[in-house]
């Protein structure tokens, strides 16, 4: 890409409204519902980070995932995550090759546009580790060699509720690695018929399949729009008001800990990415409440007489989003 096709003009901010609107009707063909969901997950590809999905097994994480490589033509992959699953398995591995008497190396799923790390929240530390550096880095180094991964790269990591048999919570510091801890819900009533109804209409399987969804774009233009994201406006009472809702999960009473300094980042991240899914070249505050709970949601603990008191994270975050007030133009 050039520098000039980096530029956010006008026409490019109504090109990109058009786009992600279309690949949002796209994925509806397959995704029945879950709307907000999607959006969380387009923001998330637009801020050029990574997200976690949390919910039970069956509601379409893996076929969301592979309508949006479908949408821009990317590769995806899938690692299901489990308690022997190693490093290797993710980023590679070297061995030796005796036909030709050279070590070949051989690289993991984890060069991809799209990786499905499905339930992460059942694989060891080490092996969570080697996706983070990936993560992070956007590379992997093979026995000294870096490789960089393909852009764009997104991981959509999935957990089921660390309640169910055999998971446990993942480690503050690779949560606070994700842009958003997205929650995904049981459908509604009206679209749970539409989706029993559409899987068991001349259909012989039990899934959804992504033959419905066109390809709309190329991975290169995904990596345009991530460019014009990063250039919506953004006031400077815009990035107080981000930090000031951050600092008040510090201090605030239903809070055992609060988020860090990627609390802001984060959220302002995802404000630009917000604003550019809308078509708007500047971001608001309400951009900014929009996208607190799933930004914040896996960066802050309540304490545990809120929890007695049947207090969610997010019942916190809401009250504590009533007490910051935001700015006005």
């Amino acid at each position: 890409m050039s520098p000039d096709d980096a530029v956010l003009t006008e026409q490019r901010l109504i090109h990109a409204r058009q786009l992600l609107g279309a690949l949002r009707d796209e994925l509806a063909r397959a995704v029945i519902g879950q709307q907000a969901v999607v959006d969380e997950v387009l923001i998330g590809l637009l801020a050029d980070a990574h997200v976690l999905i949390e919910g039970v097994p069956g509601l379409g994480k893996t076929l969301l995932v592979r309508s949006l490589a479908k949408t821009f033509a990317g590769q995806t992959r899938r690692i299901q995550f489990t308690p022997d699953l190693m490093p290797s398995d993710v980023v590679g591995h070297t061995l030796f090759d005796a036909a030709t008497a050279r070590f070949v190396t051989r690289q993991g799923p984890v060069f991809t546009h799209l990786l499905l790390a499905d339930e992460i929240n059942r694989a060891p530390a080490k092996t969570q580790s080697a996706l983070l550096e990936a993560m992070q880095e956007r590379q992997v180094t093979l026995e000294g060699t870096s490789s960089p991964l393909p852009h764009p790269f997104m991981v959509l990591a999935t957990q089921n509720p660390v309640e169910q048999e055999g998971t446990y919570p993942l480690p503050e510091a690779q949560l606070d690695r994700f842009l958003f801890k997205i929650r995904m819900a049981y459908p509604g009533e009206d679209e749970e018929v539409a989706l029993t109804r559409l899987v068991t209409q001349d259909r012989t399987g039990a899934d959804l399949d992504v033959e419905a969804v066109a390809t709309l774009i190329q991975p290169a233009t995904v990596v345009a729009l991530q460019q014009w994201a990063v250039q919506i406006a953004l006031d400077e009472r815009v990035i107080r008001y981000a930090v000031a809702i951050v600092r008040e999960t510090r201090t605030s009473s239903g809070l055992a800990s609060g988020a860090g300094p990627r609390g802001p980042i984060a959220l302002v991240r995802a404000a630009r990415a917000r604003a550019l899914l809308v078509g708007r070249g500047f971001a608001t505050p309400d951009d900014i409440k929009a996208v607190a709970l799933p930004a914040l949601r896996h960066r802050v603990t309540p304490t545990a007489e809120a929890e007695i008191d049947g207090l969610t994270t997010d019942d916190l975050l809401l009250s504590l989003l009533d007490r910051v007030p935001a700015p006005r133009a």
